[in-house]
């Protein structure tokens, strides 16, 4: 997929992804190895879109298990048509072969494994789930096969690059943890903040992209229940320049506050602390 980690941070920068040195890394040997990477930080980080945008940079295609609790094996593997095999039942008067390939319906852990072209599988948020969907990963990234009784053992057609993200909300298990390489993503220094402003709105002046950057860094210190993503930064400078606002003084940050913060809470104590 990729020929080194240059390669990576080239790649995925014309896809409008930067990738610092320990992100490249990661991504390269993590195709290199064949091996699952878990990208790992709190909300708002990028892990997401870095699955994405190696998925572009790779013209690979996007596969996306979204977790939360209460996901089971039927919306994450597979599942059988019920209501096509009960006309079948119906039709012939016999429950015999009703447990075949055109009575399954793929998730997407399944279709990722089937798929003959290139394919990022991205299992989102994985410590949303609840634990027993870690033992259904198990087998996929070791072997990179999943068990169906009524078929037997699926090998994958053409293995997958899987990227698992987890915003640390519990603790993942060592079994999971074992069969991935692991990067740890932290919110960008305000000079890296600054990079990716001007990369994602080009019209952006460097000088207000600089008071973005450091304004954003501040509210990250404050201890809100949601410090702001790199997104909404992305978001704040598209709404300054589309309210024509030349700088970021006391009253555009006011006036503007909820695009990034989006807690009663959070806006009463980033007024206080920045003097508002």
């Amino acid at each position: 997929m990729f020929d080194s980690p240059a390669d990576v941070t080239t790649r995925l920068a014309a896809t409008g992804y930067l990738a610092d040195t320990a992100t490249a890394t990661s991504v390269y040997l993590a195709a290199a190895l064949g091996k699952p990477l878990l990208a790992e930080g709190p909300a708002g980080v990028g892990k997401t879109q870095l699955a994405k945008a190696v998925a572009e940079a790779t013209g690979a295609r996007l596969i996306r298990l979204q977790c939360y609790e209460g996901l089971d094996e039927a919306r994450a593997l597979y599942e059988w048509n019920y209501r096509k095999q009960l006309l079948r039942i119906q039709a012939e008067g016999t429950d015999e072969d009703i447990f075949g390939e055109e009575f399954l319906l793929e998730r997407p852990l399944l279709k990722a494994i089937r798929s003959a072209e290139p394919t990022v599988l991205l299992i989102d948020e994985t410590d949303k789930a609840d634990i027993e969907v870690e033992g259904l990963l198990l087998e996929l990234l070791s072997d990179y096969q999943v068990t169906i009784p009524e078929l037997g053992t699926i090998t994958a057609v053409r293995r997958p690059q899987v990227i698992l993200t987890s915003n640390a909300t519990r603790e993942l298990s060592e079994a999971l943890k074992r069969r991935c390489l692991y990067l740890h993503l932290t919110y960008p220094t305000p000079e890296r903040e600054r990079e990716i402003l001007l990369s994602q709105v080009p019209t952006l002046r460097a000088d207000l992209a600089d008071r973005l950057a450091a304004t954003v860094a501040a509210l990250r210190a404050l201890e809100l229940k949601k410090a702001p993503s790199v997104a909404e930064t992305v978001d704040w400078a598209r709404t300054l320049l589309a309210l024509g606002r030349a700088d970021l003084d006391e009253q555009t940050v006011a006036q503007t506050l909820g695009v990034v913060l989006k807690h009663a809470s959070d806006h009463t104590r980033a007024a206080k602390e920045l003097g508002l």
